[in-house]
């Protein structure tokens, strides 16, 4: 594939790019040069770009989550099997994509590609939220010991962070890229690292149901070390491997996993947004899986029933139900499905009076979204605060 040539307005007396990606890659110290010399130039967010140039942009951002999402996927089976190590192959992973992350949000900050001073914000203020949680997290564990569970303040940082970040890219994208297929490609991959981000919390119990269960059983994946820790905090088995309230997962699910879908089907607008989302997800959760477990790490349950609950989002928004309405329904189908579901083994505990306030939270929270898609405020969010952008049409369904 042709590398992009660097256009008029982005470079001064730049060596010539490239002729393609062989060469470049067979000439990396030539490479380096003629990108550092065509492109890292000072500039104001809302530069002009090629969608070219765009496109290889947020590849990368791309490329640089993927990292991340394999590298905390791989991190949870990881814990329950062996003590937390800081240098631990999923951390290492993790922070590559990571390192990616805050070399991109350096790019952006430094020329003005691809970006508003909106969409550049939250890019930097996520990536700030982020760097600034890992050291806290290394503190608590150093105090603390052993923080085996998702739902620590420190590691709530890090979700609220990557979020935020997301935002940033998602923003930045859908201002200045193209309307066609690989605007609607990239944005499908940036919505699913969004939702994934949002449901990870959840894995802790699906890791943990199957983890106990083993561990009952009397064939445990988990190494005696980490059984020994968890005897020494004062744990059982059951306060170790699911120490949230059994409420905690389908409220979960359904007001942020389930949120984050109708975000993403209002924002993208295509009809079966959240199924394809949530059917990527569980695809890879289930490779994931199978890769893991044939590497001798635990498994975990797949919550399926999300896909019940993505594609009743995209049918509601596609017959314009109200929010308020829809979140009932929706909340309700998500646990029928779920009590067969949980009757089957393949979901961790639920508390079933639990549907009563997951389905008004949801509902408030879908009514919300309503709100602000009819207000000025999605008019101004869809408005560039920089000149370049791409018009985004008209608001999507």
């Amino acid at each position: 594939m042709p590398l992009p040539a660097a256009s008029a307005t982005l470079s001064v007396a730049a060596p010539p790019a490239p002729g393609s990606a062989r060469a470049a890659l067979a000439h990396p110290i030539a490479l380096v040069h003629w990108f550092w010399s065509a492109y890292v130039t000072p500039g104001r967010p809302g530069r002009p770009a090629t969608q070219l140039e765009l496109t290889w942009i947020y590849s990368v951002w791309l490329g640089a989550f993927l990292l991340k999402m394999l590298g905390s996927s791989w991190d949870v089976s990881w814990h329950f099997r062996w003590l937390r190590d800081d240098l631990a192959p999923p951390h290492l992973l993790n922070s590559a994509g990571t390192a990616v992350v805050i070399g991109l949000v350096v790019l952006h900050s430094y020329t003005g590609y691809g970006v508003d001073r909106r969409a550049l914000r939250l890019m930097q203020w996520g990536i700030g939220m982020f760097l600034m949680a890992v050291p806290i997290d290394i503190l608590n564990h150093r105090i603390n010991g052993l923080d085996i569970t998702s739902w620590s303040p420190s590691h709530g940082l890090l979700y609220l962070g990557t979020a935020i970040m997301l935002a940033g890219a998602i923003r930045g994208w859908w201002l200045y890229a193209a309307p066609g297929r690989v605007r609607n490609l990239v944005f499908l991959g940036l919505w699913l690292f969004f939702v994934e981000n949002a449901l990870f919390p959840n894995q802790h119990q699906e890791y943990g149901v199957l983890s106990l269960r083993d561990y009952v059983a009397g064939h445990t994946t988990a190494e005696p070390q980490l059984l020994d820790f968890a005897a020494s905090q004062g744990q059982t088995p059951t306060m170790f491997m699911l120490p949230v309230p059994s409420w905690v997962h389908p409220a979960w699910l359904v007001c942020a996993g389930l949120l984050a879908l109708v975000l993403a089907r209002r924002i993208i607008g295509l009809r079966w947004t959240a199924t394809v989302i949530a059917g990527t997800y569980l695809a890879y959760r289930a490779v994931m899986w199978l890769g893991l477990a044939a590497l001798g790490f635990p498994p975990s349950v797949l919550p399926l029933v999300l896909l019940v609950g993505a594609v009743l989002v995209d049918l509601a928004v596609t017959r314009r139900v109200p929010g308020w309405i829809a979140g009932l329904v929706v909340t309700g189908a998500v646990y029928a499905v779920g009590a067969g579901q949980e009757a089957l083994d393949l979901l961790p505990p639920w508390n079933w009076w639990s549907v009563l306030p997951t389905a008004v939270a949801f509902s408030l929270l879908w009514t919300a979204v309503d709100v602000l898609s009819a207000s000025g405020w999605l008019a101004r969010w869809r408005t560039a605060d920089e000149p370049g952008a791409v018009p985004a049409g008209p608001a999507p369904v």
